[in-house]
């Protein structure tokens, strides 16, 4: 199993010796993680530093309008302080409750400014949906192998100069028996769009300079053959630099004798109908002299 990117977030890969700093690196992980989490989050974290204060202030006592022994009552005051609602019905009447509510008071103004942060964060983060095509395919094209990948925009929106690269990773071995892993650059019939919208089909010819010359099936799963696919791209609408990536494992998601169905039809009012569940769709190819190989399904 190449060691690059994979389709998951989480590859099966065991680090051993690696650095691990969750505490350090919490920003982005509250980025990266679901709305549900961060909100979860948060709440638990209010929650929490509430709870905290109250026992303090069971400690320090001097709060007017708590009922005895009721920690209940110093939490509802402990919340109504940092939220700085401020009811009236209790209030600190001792200087140690006097400082502790100050500190409660610069806590709060903490809590939710680092709260405020990552919701707006998450707001304005642009999200790619960008969507690959399950599989990859190899037919022939013009009489010439062709590796075709299918992408495409979900939105209504158009990404506006879209780039895209595709590396192909394989083992090899040099000559002193060492194991690798090699990356190479596969190059594209055409690698920027102006515009990319509902489907883009990014084509890379086999030829004798290609990295896949002479590749076949039983070849591409001896030799590990990965496909790494990245894009980049401005949204139309935010102007915000995006990215998206795909990973094909070429021995499981790469269809040989295949070709991507047509989506894209003409209507009688001259305009046309794009159906987008097609989008994944393949039609098999005969085999070729330049392309033999049988349609594997």
């Amino acid at each position: 199993m190449a060691l690059f990117t994979r389709k998951s977030a989480n590859p099966e890969i065991e680090i051993r010796g690696g650095k691990i700093s969750i505490a350090g690196d919490w920003y982005h992980l509250m980025l990266r993680a679901p709305w549900w989490a961060d909100l979860l989050a948060i709440a638990a974290g209010f929650l929490m530093v509430n709870v905290l204060f109250a026992l303090a202030y069971s400690v320090v006592g001097g709060i007017a309008g708590v009922r005895e022994g009721s920690f209940g009552d110093l939490f509802f005051f402990s919340v109504q302080t940092m939220a700085t609602i401020g009811y009236g019905s209790m209030y600190p009447r001792t200087t140690a409750a006097h400082a502790l509510t100050t500190g409660e008071a610069l806590v709060g103004i903490l809590v939710i400014a680092v709260s405020t942060g990552i919701v707006f964060s998450k707001f304005s983060v642009l999200r790619a949906r960008v969507r690959f095509a399950t599989s990859a395919v190899i037919a022939p094209m013009n009489g010439v192998p062709t590796l075709m990948l299918r992408v495409g925009h979900e939105r209504s929106s158009r990404v506006i100069d879209a780039m895209i690269r595709v590396g192909l990773t394989r083992t090899e071995r040099t000559s002193e028996g060492v194991m690798m892993y090699r990356m190479y650059d596969l190059k594209l019939e055409r690698e920027r769009a102006p515009a990319l919208s509902r489907s883009w089909t990014i084509l890379h010819t086999i030829t004798p300079e290609s990295p896949l010359y002479r590749a076949t099936p039983a070849s591409a799963v001896t030799d590990e053959l990965e496909l790494v696919v990245s894009l980049t791209g401005t949204d139309e609408t935010s102007g915000q630099t995006l990215h998206a990536g795909r990973t094909y494992d070429v021995e499981k998601e790469l269809r040989w004798g295949h070709r991507y169905t047509d989506m894209v039809s003409p209507r009688p009012n001259g305009g046309f109908l794009v159906e987008m569940d097609k989008f994944d769709a393949v039609t098999p190819t005969e085999p070729t002299e330049a392309f033999p190989f049988p349609q594997i399904v």
